[in-house]
């Protein structure tokens, strides 16, 4: 097997966009589109990634610093054949090469392999049929089927136009033939453009074969256009990912309300009801019940756990057996251990939250430590910012925080205090007392026994 180059282009406008972002970084799924067609390059295993790009310049750039990527700039846009021609000093005498659309984000690592395959000593196109092939380039078949050439829509005649096998734009070919065939390019076409696909007519012409690959999933390789076009792939890519999941045994409660926006792993015995939004990398481990209207990103969510309606999660690790929400808030830096719950309009960020622990009403917790099966009453607030600097706040094992208390950082609350509803604390509170400011003095009852629970 030859060495592998691909070709990228992606240096359209794309005009019906309305949009001044270049229209291969808007997004499906989270990801750009170029992002899923360079993924599915680099799944191929080429020796080299060229990626054609214009209209967007170094924007388009810069949202690859990671990869390993040539890229080759198409100041006019004069067709697909100008588009690879810019390619060539870059590409290996002794290698082939898989052209790619970088508009096409759906576009299928097997397809493109079955095409690399047929293309060790030949041309060889992916195809499909088109109902309604309206602006598409037509595959042309002498008697024999072999292909003899594509025919733009804007050129075919009447006869070819009732063709309904159409041209991807993907294909492969041995480079030693591409970079002869390409010097033979012209424009003269009703645009005005080189056009990739005459290299059909040309490898014709000296006699080495060309073959039509057809793939029944239009969807992988449809080009994105318009916001319709995006909108309407980004469904498609949507209902694919449930289909997995389902196939993984995740109960959706409506597959077709459902959106994942980078990587969602699911253990057994998942249910994830409508409208919930998983967005990054999330892990969601066995048995975890995910409910309505949530927004989850980047965040482990260990066994057991329930996520209650309208909560959002946001780098995020949250242990077993854990309660959370409805409406709960977990912001970037947040840790809960096993069995804690997080209730109604509590928000908390940059916090780690021991075993057992509980905050169960409207608070806001930020940059605080709390330890082990501490109980946080409604309307507490850790007082993390003066306006210039943030503190963090530290409450011990056992802790009781009374309602409408304001834990004013930097304070650490004893192991097994108590905080009397209503106050305000500014310094620390000993461990094992009671401690109390509704004031102008703070007071600690020490010896002060805190009420046990009556049995029924």
């Amino acid at each position: 097997m030859k060495p592998l180059n691909i070709i990228i282009l992606a240096a359209g406008k794309g005009t019906r966009m309305h949009s001044n972002t270049p229209k291969v970084l808007h997004k499906i799924g989270g990801k750009s589109i170029l992002a899923h067609v360079i993924d599915c390059a680099k799944a191929l295993n080429p020796s080299k990634v060229i990626v054609v790009y214009g209209y967007g310049g170094e924007v388009v750039r810069e949202a690859f610093l990671h990869e390993n990527i040539t890229w080759v700039h198409q100041a006019e846009q004069l067709g697909t054949g100008h588009a690879v021609q810019q390619a060539l000093p870059f590409i290996d005498v002794d290698a082939q090469t898989l052209v790619m659309l970088g508009d096409v984000p759906l576009v299928d690592v097997a397809a493109c392999r079955a095409l690399i395959e047929q293309a060790s000593n030949r041309l060889a196109i992916l195809s499909f049929n088109k109902a309604d092939p309206t602006g598409y380039g037509r595959i042309v078949r002498a008697d024999n089927q072999t292909v003899i050439a594509i025919v733009e829509h804007k050129d075919a005649t009447e006869a070819q136009r009732t063709i309904v096998e159409v041209n991807t734009g993907i294909m492969a070919m041995p480079n030693v033939y591409l970079t002869k065939w390409l010097l033979q390019l012209g424009n003269n076409n009703a645009q005005g453009e080189y056009y990739l696909t005459d290299i059909v007519t040309v490898a014709v012409l000296h006699g080495v074969e060309v073959v039509a690959e057809m793939t029944d999933d239009e969807w992988s390789v449809t080009g994105i256009n318009s916001k319709t076009d995006l909108s309407a792939i980004e469904r498609v890519y949507q209902t694919r990912i449930a289909q997995k999941l389902q196939q993984q045994g995740v109960t959706l409660k409506d597959p077709a309300r459902l959106d994942v926006r980078g990587s969602l792993s699911c253990g057994k015995d998942i249910e994830i009801d409508v409208n919930c939004v998983f967005e990054g990398n999330v892990t969601l481990g066995d048995d975890v019940k995910i409910s309505a209207n949530c927004v989850i990103k980047n965040a482990t969510i260990e066994a057991g756990t329930q996520i209650g309606p309208f909560t959002h999660i946001d780098d995020t690790e949250i242990g077993e057996n854990s309660r959370i929400g409805p409406f709960a808030r977990l912001r970037p830096g947040t840790i809960l251990a096993a069995d804690t719950h997080i209730g109604n309009f509590v928000e908390l960020k940059n916090s780690q939250i021991d075993v057992g622990s509980k905050i169960n009403h409207l608070s806001y917790i930020g940059d605080t430590t709390v330890g082990k099966q501490v109980n946080i009453g409604a309307g507490t607030i850790t007082c993390n910012y003066d306006g210039a600097n943030k503190f963090r706040t530290v409450i011990e094992d056992g802790a009781f925080i009374g309602s409408d208390s304001q834990l004013i950082a930097p304070v650490t609350i004893g192991k097994n205090a108590t905080i009397a509803a209503g106050s305000t604390i500014t310094k620390a509170a000993p461990a094992d007392a009671l401690t109390f400011c509704r004031a102008k003095e703070q007071k600690t009852i020490v010896g002060w026994k805190r009420p046990v629970k009556i049995k029924k």
